[in-house]
């Protein structure tokens, strides 16, 4: 294992490894459902072809080993010398956690464990041909070029199997080449990176097939060589130069390299055959201008000002250390800050300059805000790629059939929330296939397909992210659940007989609840819900639940974009601001406190038929304040989080500002109800309130 290496490498092969060894999960499970899907196959062989080259570039044994025998099975599928079917995909997967257990030690600079001898045993025997003997294994090399070629075309990797093939036989055919022909050669110091003219000729009959390229033979290099030039010795229109050969090269074998130096890119066919079909036999004006041809591929690639006149376009992508990204937010945060007070200066100012000043710095913040976050965004399938495999595994264990349909997997959020979605949304998908869908049988029966339907969904509405999942199994029973709220000691009868329907579906994401009767290793301990509500409610998001006896479920999560620079409503409780999350906020309203009800033992308010417990958050947060129970009106805000929405009194609306979140000193950390502080545009400090923490402490 070669950890000593440039760190620098191994950083840039946990970065590539990474991305590939995240698809391949998505592509395995995908290559199930379309097993005669050549890119498919293609691309799964690549991509375990590339972590073994990088794993074998830093001495990674164990890993080369494991991806290597998982490479040959995809070399025999893509092939079509075997079908994909459930065992071999079983195996692979099996082979692929074990890859990235591996890769994971890599990355924490671990020593390696060996995937099991049994499993590579098993991975080898499925790298034979289905129809064939054993000893048919040992396929020629250049079987995959053939492959590639029937369509006109070849892959990266077959060619460079190709140049393999041709390399190991490079001793032989310098053996027999004349004098003539070793001279240049020798003029390179012999190097392993020329080819012989008969290794050329021969590379040339592989891509496009025999006699295309034929051009007069070298070898001969004397009369037979004149008579050859001699009939199209005044053609020099139909004659290629030295820099045109050089150029055909490039094409072959990449700008400034060769054919054993670095891998070789692919180009199209058309081009290399209209640059080199004018090197046709007898096309050659004497043996002066032949001689360059036939000692072309022994020369160096072409010169570095044409390789430079004709070079790729730059890279247009760089890695950045997220922290860095993260001291750019912040400081766009302390801009956001100032731009919020200039504001409020600039409103009590009657200068028309300072006006146009300040709205112009509002403008150019705004945009330079948007384009900062937009450098933390990434899209949420990054996440969503982990599920068909999820549902492939649960599916297979509990003898059910389920489909994944994903939809809006480009939709952007910010890095933080990526990853903090991740675990409520698996609890999520694997409470659909195990309570949502169900057996194929039961389903047959009810009149619905046997295999069922998990759909994942995502899209961008204003500055929040709205996610679903939905399922077309057997949707929930109310019943059921109150009478489980009522086993559970949750409620008791008359108080559970009271809970709507939607209430009742809210019992799901109460601690311990369940409606298993049997705990399995999926589920039944009523925790993983518990997980999902507590985590969303600390992403200031909102859980919803819609069901349906016999049609099935959604779960509908709501999170903002971004955690860094929050939207607000700026209120005043007392002579103190605090700023509540816009993302909580669902109405505002003005309310005669008179006219409010006790329902046992707690105020509330109806609106619109809708029954809102009340609190005067004033009494929780303002030292020795007796609320606004004097007056007799006031505002009420309507906040939601989870699936809980109550109404919080205050004293006056400020209105909405966009605040930076600071985190609370050392002597404040951990008070309840509160997220962290921020400074208005008036300069005071605002405390920002965590409204699922506030209830939780005081209600």
């Amino acid at each position: 294992m070669a950890f000593d290496a440039d760190d620098e490498i191994l950083q840039d092969f946990l970065v590539e490894a990474g991305e590939i060894l995240e698809k391949l999960s998505e592509q395995l499970v995908d290559l199930e459902q379309h097993p005669d899907d050549s890119n498919l196959l293609n691309a799964i062989f690549r991509g375990f072809h590339t972590v073994k080259g990088g794993a074998g570039f830093l001495q990674l044994d164990a890993l080369v080993n494991c991806c290597h025998s998982a490479e040959n099975v995809f070399d025999i599928l893509r092939n079509h010398k075997r079908r994909v079917d459930s065992e071999l995909m079983d195996v692979v997967l099996e082979v692929l956690d074990h890859v990235n257990a591996m890769f994971e030690q890599v990355r924490n600079r671990e020593e390696l464990t060996p995937a099991p001898d049994e499993l590579i045993a098993a991975l080898d025997a499925l790298a034979l041909p289905q129809d064939a003997a054993p000893s048919a294994a040992a396929a020629p090399l250049e079987k995959p070029s053939e492959a590639g070629l029937e369509d006109g075309d070849i892959t990266d990797d077959e060619f460079e199997q190709l140049l393999d093939a041709l390399h190991g036989e490079a001793p032989a055919a310098k053996a027999d080449t004349s004098p003539t022909q070793e001279q240049p050669a020798a003029g390179h110091g012999g190097s392993g990176d020329d080819i012989t003219d008969d290794e050329f000729e021969a590379l040339l009959d592989e891509l496009h097939g025999k006699g295309k390229f034929a051009a007069q033979e070298a070898p001969g290099a004397g009369a037979g060589a004149k008579a050859a030039a001699g009939p199209v010795a005044g053609n020099d229109a139909e004659l290629i130069s030295d820099d045109e050969f050089e150029k055909l090269l490039d094409e072959l074998h990449g700008k400034g390299g060769s054919p054993t130096t670095g891998d070789a890119v692919h180009k199209p066919a058309e081009p290399q055959q209209e640059q080199a079909e004018t090197a046709k036999p007898g096309q050659q004006k004497n043996k002066a201008n032949a001689q360059p041809v036939a000692k072309a591929p022994a020369k160096n690639p072409a010169p570095a000002p044409a390789a430079r006149e004709q070079a790729p376009v730059a890279e247009t992508t760089v890695r950045v250390d997220t922290k860095r990204l993260d001291d750019i937010m912040n400081m766009v945060g302390e801009l956001v800050l100032v731009r919020n007070r200039l504001q409020r200066l600039g409103s009590a100012s009657e200068d028309e300059h300072m006006h146009k000043a300040v709205s112009s710095l509002d403008v150019v913040t705004t945009d330079l805000q948007t384009a900062v976050m937009q450098t933390r965004m990434q899209p949420i399938k990054k996440v969503f790629g982990r599920f068909p495999r999820v549902v492939r595994d649960l599916a297979r264990s509990m003898k059910k059939e389920v489909n994944l349909v994903m939809h809006g997997e480009d939709t952007d959020l910010d890095k933080n929330l990526v990853e903090a979605l991740s675990d409520p949304l698996v609890h999520l998908v694997r409470n659909s296939v195990d309570h949502g869908i169900e057996a194929p049988d039961v389903r047959e029966k009810a009149g619905k397909p046997r295999q069922g339907t998990v759909t994942l969904s995502a899209e961008q509405e204003g500055d929040h992210i709205l996610l679903s999942i939905d399922d077309d199994g057997a949707g929930m029973d109310p019943e059921v659940l109150r009478r489980k709220a009522v086993e559970k000691g949750i409620y008791d009868q008359d108080a559970a007989d009271r809970l709507t329907d939607t209430e009742c579906f809210n019992l799901i994401f109460a601690a311990g609840f369940s409606t298993k009767e049997q705990i399995s290793d999926v589920s039944g301990r009523g925790v993983g819900m518990d997980v999902v509500k507590t985590k969303i409610g600390q992403l200031n998001g909102q859980l919803s639940i819609v069901s349906e006896l016999g049609k099935g479920s959604r779960i509908i999560i709501k999170v903002p974009l971004t955690l860094a620079i929050m939207p607000t409503l700026m209120i005043v409780l007392g002579d103190q601001s605090f700023a509540l999350p816009l993302v909580n906020v669902v109405e505002i309203f003005h309310l005669n406190l008179s006219r409010t009800n006790i329902v046992d033992g707690r105020e509330c308010i109806v609106v619109r038929d809708k029954v809102f417990p009340l609190f005067h958050i004033k009494r929780w947060l303002v030292k020795g304040s007796s609320g606004t129970a004097d007056r007799e009106n006031g505002h009420v805000v309507i906040v939601a989080m989870g699936t809980r929405q109550v109404g919080f009194v205050v004293d006056q609306l400020v209105g909405q500002e966009e605040v930076v979140i600071k985190p609370l000193g050392r002597g404040l950390q951990g008070t309840p109800g509160m997220a962290g502080a921020t400074i208005t545009g008036d300069g005071r400090i605002a405390l920002i309130i965590d409204v699922p923490s506030l209830l939780q402490h005081y209600s």
